[in-house]
C-alpha cells in the first residue's frame, strides 16, 4: 500500500480501490463463519462451499473488492456487490517512530477514530489491536481511560485492523505478522462476544491464519469473563496486575473494587491452561507507588500458584498526568528480586513513545464522535 505525506504529521495510507464504508448494507465482516454460511446458503441461495471461498478471500487473501474474488461466479459477485459491504473501517493516518513502530489510526462508519500499533522486531511482528472506542475501566495511569467508553467495536472493526496492517506492511518487505495482542484501546473482555468471535477468525486457518499461541487477550481483571474465556477459546491470556495491595489497586484500577485481588488471583489459579502455557502478568511500574521491593515480595507470594511470566512495564508518560516513570536502576532492582525468586521477569522495552504509541498512550481525550453520531453511539454502550 502506498501513501502520501500528511501535513498534520505522519502519512496518509492510500486505500486500495473498492474500500468504501457502506453501513446501509449487510456487513459481512461482522458475521461469524456459521453466520456467513447461513447468509450464503439461505439468503443468496448458493452452495456452502461458496461461503468458504468468500471467507478465504475476505481474510486470508485480503480482497479489497468483490470483483477481485475471481473464483466466485460473476452472478454471485454481483449479488454480493448489491447486498453486502466488505469493509468496516478505513485507514486514516499512520504515525511512525524512529524504532520502526507505527501508530495506525482508522475511521469507522460513524466517524469514530480507533488506533492500533505495529511493532516490528527481529524475530516477530506484533500488532496491538483495539476492541472499543475509548474504555470504561478508568485506570488512572492510562490515557485511553480519559476518553470514557463511547461504544464497542464490531467483529469486523476489530479484524479489519489486522487486514489493513498487513496491506500497509506487506510480508515481502516487512516480514510476516506473527503476533496480535488485544491491548489497544478498550477492555476486550468488556466487549466479550465480539472480541472472542474476532479472535476465532484470527486463529482460523482459512481466516487470518494466526497461531492461537500468538493471539493474546489482555484484561484489567474482569473475573467472570476470564472464567468464561478459558472455556470458550484457546488463546493466550495476559492480566494487568499493577498493584499488590487492594488499597493501591482500588485507587489506580477501579475494576479492583468489584473484583479484588484475592478474587482475581483465585480465577487465575483456576484458569484452564493448556500444557506448557503460562499466563502473562503485566505490571506497570509507577515511581514511588508500586515499584519497591516490598511490592515485589508481595508479588512473589501472590503468584506462587500461577504458572506465569511477568512483563514489567515502566510507565509511559502522557500530558497532564501526575505519575512518574521510575529510574532504570529501580526497575532493574525490581526485576532482579523476581528473578532471584525464580520468576521469568522481563522488562518490556518502550516502543513507539515518540508517536504516542506506547502502552497506555493510545487515544485522545479530545477525539470524540461527531455530535450527530454521539447519541446513537451512547445507545450501544454496554
Amino acid at each position: 500500500m502506498t501513501h502520501d505525506h500528511d501535513p498534520e504529521g505522519g502519512f496518509v495510507p492510500e486505500c486500495p480501490a473498492g474500500v468504501e464504508l457502506r453501513p446501509d448494507k449487510i456487513q459481512l465482516k461482522d458475521m461469524t463463519r456459521d453466520q456467513l454460511d447461513a447468509f450464503v446458503k439461505d439468503t443468496l441461495g448458493e452452495k456452502r462451499f461458496r461461503a468458504e471461498q468468500l471467507f478465504n478471500w475476505m481474510y486470508a487473501r485480503r480482497a479489497a473488492s468483490f470483483e477481485e474474488m475471481s473464483n466466485l461466479p460473476r452472478g454471485l459477485r454481483l449479488k454480493l456487490e448489491d447486498a453486502a459491504s466488505l469493509h468496516r473501517i478505513v485507514p486514516r493516518r499512520a504515525y511512525p517512530s524512529p524504532d520502526g513502530t507505527h501508530k495506525l489510526t482508522f475511521t469507522c462508519h460513524d466517524g469514530a477514530v480507533i488506533e492500533s500499533v505495529w511493532i516490528p522486531s527481529e524475530d516477530r511482528n506484533t500488532l496491538c489491536v483495539s476492541s472499543q472506542v475509548g474504555c470504561a475501566m478508568g485506570c488512572t495511569f492510562c490515557l485511553t481511560a480519559r476518553m470514557g467508553l463511547l461504544r464497542n467495536l464490531s467483529i469486523g472493526e476489530i479484524t479489519d485492523q489486522i487486514t489493513f496492517a498487513r496491506r500497509l506492511f506487506p510480508e515481502e518487505e516487512h516480514g510476516r505478522l506473527t503476533n496480535v495482542v488485544m491491548r489497544g484501546m478498550g477492555e476486550p473482555l468488556h466487549n466479550y462476544d465480539n472480541a472472542v468471535a474476532a479472535m476465532r477468525i484470527m486463529t482460523d486457518d482459512k481466516g487470518l491464519g494466526l497461531s492461537n499461541r500468538k493471539v493474546t487477550v489482555s484484561t484489567s481483571g474482569l473475573v467472570p469473563a476470564i472464567e468464561k474465556l478459558g472455556q470458550d477459546i484457546n488463546i493466550s491470556l495476559a492480566v494487568s496486575l499493577n498493584a499488590t495491595t487492594d488499597e493501591l489497586r482500588d485507587e489506580i484500577m477501579p475494576v479492583n473494587k468489584r473484583y479484588p485481588l484475592a478474587v482475581l488471583i483465585k480465577a487465575l489459579e483456576d484458569y484452564p491452561l493448556r500444557p506448557r502455557r503460562r499466563i502473562t502478568i503485566e505490571y506497570v511500574l509507577l515511581e514511588g507507588l508500586n515499584d519497591g521491593l516490598e511490592d515485589a515480595a508481595r508479588m512473589v507470594q501472590m503468584l506462587k500458584r500461577i504458572p506465569c511470566k511477568i512483563n514489567l512495564i515502566p510507565w509511559n508518560p502522557h500530558p497532564d498526568s501526575a505519575f512518574k516513570r521510575p529510574s532504570r536502576d529501580r526497575v532493574e532492582r525490581f526485576q532482579r528480586y523476581l528473578i532471584d525468586n525464580h520468576y521469568n521477569a522481563l522488562i518490556r522495552e518502550t516502543r513507539g513513545i515518540e508517536a504516542m504509541a506506547a502502552c497506555g498512550q493510545l487515544g485522545k481525550p479530545g477525539e470524540q464522535l461527531p455530535k450527530r453520531f454521539r447519541k446513537a453511539a451512547e445507545a450501544t454502550t454496554p
